[in-house]
């Protein structure tokens, strides 16, 4: 059985895979691995630069975040446009990967929740999750409410998910993880 974590940016899905992590479960970090891939392959890097332009990599050829975001957030139709380049290839090295577990946090947008079973999603309320990116980026409200309005709505995340995880600061995380586990496997 192949199970995805998502949720929302800033509502603690990082916090769920690193306890699956220490259960020794291996998870394969979608984020991760769509920066890995837009840095190793040539292939890849080529169709970004046409894309967004030159600037997109330093002349070291490391991916210049500030030049994506900007695009990204410039219109909704930039973002589709990377994501036609970037998820195909995403796709097929979680399933070459032979993992377990993903997380993922446009695990419906992208698309990705048709390579798994399962879907367990995190959620938070938005202050917190405001809070948490803030502090995690060290950018402004303004700049965190951007990524978060970027995203499909929670609610709309929940309706499609298989199992919740409630990561609101007080409910106790760790024995809701146990709980799924359990009702998994």
């Amino acid at each position: 059985m192949k199970v995805a974590v998502t949720g929302g940016i800033g509502c603690g899905k990082s916090y769920v895979c690193g306890f699956l992590r220490r259960r020794g479960m291996d998870v394969y970090d979608c984020d991760s691995a769509a920066k890995r891939l837009m840095r190793t392959s040539l292939s890849m890097q080529d169709s970004i630069r046409k894309l967004i332009g030159a600037a997109a990599y330093t002349d070291d050829g490391i991916l210049d975040k500030a030049v994506v975001s900007r695009f990204l957030l410039a219109s909704p139709d930039n973002a589709a446009r990377l994501n036609a380049i970037v998820h195909p290839a995403v796709a097929a090295d979680f399933e070459a990967s032979g993992m377990q577990w993903m997380e993922c946090a446009i695990l419906f947008t992208s698309s990705f929740d048709r390579l798994v079973d399962r879907v367990v999603c995190v959620t938070a309320p938005l202050e917190l999750r405001l809070n948490r990116i803030m502090e995690r980026d060290g950018i402004s409200r303004d700049r965190a409410l951007e990524w978060i309005e970027c995203q499909m709505p929670q609610e709309e995340v929940l309706r499609r998910s298989d199992f919740e995880i409630v990561n609101d600061g007080t409910a106790d995380v760790d024995m809701q993880i146990a709980r799924l586990l359990e009702s998994l496997f």
